[in-house]
């Protein structure tokens, strides 16, 4: 896949986003999605953005297989099933018919590690949405772009910040 496909599905996904957004700036996950598909399924589209959308889409299939299998302690039977599976890092998976000693502790570290992130990153939303807060309640009538703009001095610079395409 190249990185130009890779671009022109971005902004195929960007296009459809905002041909399905209302003027009050929503817009629903369902006709976006029906979007991007009606688009991507273009006869006269690129056959290299069409294999940089079926890839990602192997992806997006191979992590809900691994989400739906990983264990889960709300389930009735409990966190083991036999067609579970462990995610150990780096990519290795090992299914928990099979798994060893070492297996799971190695499941056991990673998650600790991950909820750990989790916490940090939950601790940043929640400040930021606190900072934002107050900021509204001080400057009535805004919006949160205008917000960012005007009381956080937010500059948008496309070589500074190249996360958001």
């Amino acid at each position: 896949m190249s990185a130009t496909a890779e671009q022109q599905l971005a902004e195929i996904v960007e296009a459809s986003a905002r041909a399905v957004t209302d003027e009050y700036g929503r817009f629903q996950k369902v006709e976006f999605e029906a979007e991007v598909q009606r688009r991507i399924t273009a006869p006269d589209l690129d056959p290299r953005v069409l294999a940089a959308a079926l890839d990602k889409s192997v992806h997006g299939l191979v992590r809900g297989f691994g989400e739906r299998r990983s264990p889960n302690h709300r389930r009735k039977s409990g966190m083991f099933h036999p067609r579970g599976i462990l995610k150990l890092g780096s990519g290795i998976w090992v299914w928990m018919d099979v798994a060893t000693p070492t297996d799971l502790l190695e499941w056991g570290r990673l998650s600790t590690r991950n909820l750990a992130r989790v916490a940090r990153a939950e601790g940043d939303r929640q400040d930021y949405v606190a900072e934002r807060l107050a900021a509204f309640r001080q400057h009535d009538g805004l919006l949160l772009g205008q917000l960012e703009r005007i009381v956080f001095g937010y500059v948008h610079d496309p070589d500074s910040s190249p996360d958001i395409e």
